[in-house]
């Protein structure tokens, strides 16, 4: 461990064990956490994954309109999304419709919420 410019006096070493057992206990949520925001954070994909939420499905034309985008360009970012595990889809007839994976409704409940309101920049646990 290189310490040159810590300024503490002592290390407390419990604490130091403790929180890299509770970052080894969480580190499969931490690392899917992680992908989530990776995907999330291009505007874009985080738009997409918005309109997902709260629209519940969409196809690629409903998207590229809403957003002004290009239909290539939208499914770019739903397959990255879909590779990601985020978002899934469903055909019917010609048309294939995406929707968010349950458990990241949930992951991103709190700031969609927020964003709906537009109170993002609100304390989270308002």
């Amino acid at each position: 461990m290189n310490n040159e410019n810590c300024i503490r006096v002592f290390a407390d070493i419990r604490q130091i064990n403790n929180c890299k057992e509770k970052l080894e206990v969480s580190s499969q949520s931490i690392n899917l956490l992680s992908r989530a925001l990776s995907l999330a954070g291009n505007e874009s994909r985080l738009k997409i994954i918005y309109l997902l939420w709260d629209q519940q499905k969409l196809c690629v034309c409903d998207i590229s309109d809403i957003l002004g985008m290009s239909i290539p360009g939208i499914s770019q970012h739903l397959r990255k999304l879909s590779d990601g595990n985020i978002v899934k889809k469903q055909k019917v007839a010609q048309t294939i419709f995406y929707s968010l994976n349950s458990e990241y409704e949930t992951l991103f409940l709190v700031f969609f919420e927020k964003i709906k309101k537009n109170q993002i920049l609100e304390p989270v646990g308002d």
